[in-house]
């Protein structure tokens, strides 16, 4: 062997792996089949850390399966539609098609030079024809089935990207790509039925396999399935009626007003007969700009308009005032409720500030709240409540209350969910076309399946005014209707990106299939997705539409499975300067360098040995030259290792270092296993030291010993580390290290015969031996007398850890 040229020999392998093609998976084989799949990429930018760890840890286990014996499937693509590309294309000036395609390249290059195994005959781009042709087929088949509709209603609009956001989209009132303001608008937009799922979008997460319960929990919130009663008020001295719905039916005759929101259906009714009319017009025209967040936000203070009306509590008869208010939204539940200021904080803070009155219904005997101070929130018996009085508050109380309701052919158990209709429209360029047609005569037309896909038409003029860019192609969209073949138009919108991220994952397993999506065969053989790695940040977006996508498709007879992915990791993010490393943020750390300077096996070890690899955690410089003299030092032992003279027994230090590479092996297959990198690599570290010592002290081994430790250490290494592993292999075994498998633990060897014995007096170190593994309190304490001349009766306590440390206290 000879010097580490790193940027040599890796270069060697992957052209060795890209000629063998050693990422291609053969869906038909024999071998116990498994799906590894990391998300696949936005490419508006170059590759950075993020994206080195996410590949980094799906490459480690693509090896590590592959050395166990698997049929690995691992594809990759890119999510190549969508605000991130277009954003970065304006950005930079050149026409989206071209940014998009060549950073792809350059992605795709980068990831190769890293070392990761792809099946690149499967790649697919979200925004070629023959990816997005399915795209609008599956949109097509939705729409037959009553799960894709277009209605009028208030939207999240950014005021930079000038485009629809989901709610799953703004984070804290600001768009989660440009971080702008979002604002409320009324348009004409595109959804899709997820809310018809929710209840199985929510039992799902009990049966699925391995995932954080982090994640569990915010598709659990976002889903937000809440239990209770919705029932009937009756505006007084008119025939209107609205519905409202409560969890808590046990505090309705607590209840002292009534809030409805400003977008109501009844608003205008409302308007008719109210003698506030200007004040109301006034405060709805505010309400309505602001967006849900603003509306919803704890920190603000409740607003309110009095419309001078009243309803009538169906259960006291009492008249109570009708208030409009801003924080109740039109598409959350009915769009109104009942207000209890006396048993809830928002209702309390709302009717101090507007004088409404407060009555209190539940009391607990040992609380010493006074209700006009602050609301009584706890569980306790009703008072004041007429025939319930005495029932437990959060007991039967609500369900006597309900019955009630019943009885009066007024109200009755419910349950509603928080998740709504995902709102698919976007009102820019860079997007799979919907594939729908505005016809005066026959309505909303599907395009026929022969005429797909709707090709994106090549302009110039892509960027985004408040109206769709497609609506500047006259040719794009006058087109004659496809039933009545009169003139009409198309739609101008383009969908929502993450359509087409929640059914690549199978497109992948058929991707030159022209005449269909996918075989279902393929996704019912290799559908869930064995192991899903990808960011946190994901945890409801592209997971929750994902899991829709798949139990939607399965409703349309298109495929047998009920969910996407068994096993989900989710990694920490990467931070630089203090915030996620990201391309819109400008603040990414570019691998290229680091390829150069330390090499990609360096690199790699750097990302999986930095921390934890469900951590977030801060990008230093320094730390990568660790992992580069690691490897230095490792391929210098192991050259050395090999030219040792043949010994021809067994010595003691051979034994021991024969005990120590098993263990190894248990722990770091344990640590695979686990996801625990950090600790693998630790391990491996840690048996490069003992090689090191080794040959220090010795200048023989067994032929077989040698084997076995330069063989087991590159393939232990070989998923980390894949260029110098498979260097050092070939050097010294003259074979290709992928044709050999995982190392087996041989258990008779994983136990040591001696260990070195701590002898502590009061807590501080003053001996260390070597004494044989097992031995018993009273065999070391005798053995410590002996050799060390301690006496006895000196010391008052022995404190002992068998096999580690023997501690006398005096």
């Amino acid at each position: 062997m000879s010097d580490y040229k790193f940027i040599e020999f890796e270069k060697k392998w992957q052209d060795n792996w890209a000629k063998s093609n050693l990422g291609k998976c053969d869906l038909n084989s024999a071998k116990p089949k498994y799906y590894n799949l990391c998300m696949y990429p936005y490419p508006s930018g170059d590759l950075h850390m993020g994206h080195v760890r996410n590949y980094t840890i799906g490459d480690v286990i693509t090896r590590y399966k592959k050395l166990t014996g698997h049929n690995v499937l691992s594809p990759m693509g890119w999510d190549s539609f969508g605000l991130p590309a277009e954003n970065a294309a304006i950005k930079t000036g050149i026409h989206p098609r071209k940014f998009t395609e060549d950073r792809m390249k350059n992605m795709k290059n980068q990831i190769i030079r890293l070392g990761s195994l792809y099946d690149w005959d499967r790649e697919v781009a979200a925004h070629s024809e023959e990816y997005y042709k399915w795209t609008q087929y599956l949109f097509i088949q939705l729409f037959n089935n009553d799960l894709a509709y277009k209605k009028d209603a208030p939207v999240n609009w950014c005021t930079s990207c000038k485009t629809v956001l989901a709610n799953e989209q703004v984070i804290e009132g600001n768009c989660d790509r440009c971080e702008s303001v979002v604002i409320q608008k009324n348009l004409n937009q595109w959804f899709l039925s997820i809310s018809k799922y929710s209840e199985e979008l929510l039992s799902g997460l009990e049966d699925i396999g391995d995932w954080p319960e982090n994640v569990k929990l915010m598709q659990k919130n976002w889903i937000g399935k809440s239990v209770g009663a919705q029932f009937e008020l009756e505006i007084t001295n008119s025939n209107l009626s609205f519905e409202v719905f409560t969890t808590r039916p046990d505090t309705l005759l607590g209840m002292t007003f009534a809030v409805i929101s400003p977008e109501h259906e009844l608003m205008k009714n409302i308007l008719n007969i109210s003698s506030k009319y200007e004040d109301i017009k006034k405060y709805i025209s505010a309400a309505t700009s602001k967006s849900d967040f603003e509306r919803l936000s704890i920190t603000k203070e409740k607003t309110g308009v009095d419309t001078g009306l009243f309803v009538t509590n169906p259960l006291t008869n009492e008249e109570i005032p009708l208030w409009v208010a801003d924080y109740v939204l039109i598409n959350y539940g009915t769009g109104a409720i009942m207000a209890v200021p006396g048993h809830d904080q928002r209702d309390y803070d709302f009717a101090k500030k507007y004088s409404i009155e407060i009555k209190q219904v539940i009391s607990d005997k040992d609380s010493k709240i006074s209700i006009q101070e602050e609301p009584f929130i706890g569980k306790g018996q009703l008072i004041n409540s007429l025939e319930f009085d005495g029932l437990d508050s959060h007991g039967e109380a609500s369900s006597k209350i309900v019955e009630k309701l019943i009885e009066l052919n007024i109200g009755a158990p419910k349950t509603t969910y928080r998740l709504r209709d995902w709102l698919i429209s976007r009102q820019r360029y860079w997007g799979c076309p919907i594939p729908l047609i505005n016809c005066k005569h026959c309505g909303l037309v599907a395009e026929k399946v022969e005429n797909l896909p709707v090709k994106l038409p090549e302009i110039e003029d892509y960027l985004n005014t408040d109206g769709s860019p497609l609506s500047k192609s006259e040719t794009f969209v006058n087109v004659d209707c496809p039933i009545c073949e009169l003139p009409a138009k198309r739609e101008t919108d383009t969908m929502d990106t993450f359509v087409d991220s929640s059914w690549y994952f199978m497109r992948y397993l058929d991707s030159t299939n022209t005449e269909m999506p996918f075989n279902a065969k393929f996704i019912n053989d290799w559908l869930p997705v064995d192991q899903y790695i990808g960011g946190v940040e994901h945890a409801i977006l592209h997971l929750l539409y994902s899991r829709f996508f798949v139990k939607a498709l399965r409703d349309l007879d298109l495929v047998s499975i009920d969910e996407p992915f068994e096993n989900l990791f989710s990694q920490g993010m990467i931070n630089f300067g203090g915030s996620k490393m990201s391309k819109s943020k400008g603040n990414i750390v570019d691998p290229e360098g680091y390829f150069k300077s330390h090499g990609a096996d360096a690199l790699r070890l750097y990302i999986l040995f930095m921390a934890p690899p469900t951590d977030g955690v801060e990008w230093n410089d320094g730390g990568i030259e660790g992992t580069r003299r690691f490897l230095f030092k490792l391929w210098d032992n192991l050259e050395s290792l090999s030219t040792l003279n043949e010994s021809k027994k067994n010595i003691d230090d051979e034994e021991k270092l024969e005990i120590v590479l098993n263990q190894t092996i248990e722990s770091i297959t344990s640590h695979l296993e686990k996801f625990e990198f950090n600790t693998a690599v630790s391990d491996l570290m840690k048996l490069n030291i003992q090689v090191g010592h080794y040959i220090k002290k010795n200048n023989e081994i067994t032929t077989e010993l040698k084997k076995e430790l330069i063989q087991s250490i590159c393939l232990l290494l070989n998923p980390f580390a894949p260029h110098i592993s498979s260097e050092i292999f070939y050097e010294n075994f003259k074979a290709d290290i992928t044709q050999f498998t995982w190392p087996e633990v041989n258990k008779e060897k994983t136990e040591n015969s001696t260990y070195e014995l701590v002898v502590q007096i009061n807590g501080k170190k003053k001996h260390a031996i070597e004494v044989s593994t097992g031995l018993q309190q009273p065999e070391v304490e005798k053995l410590c007398f002996d050799k060390f001349e301690l006496i006895a009766n000196e010391f008052n306590k022995v404190i002992f850890v068998k096999d580690k440390i023997i501690n006398f206290v005096g």
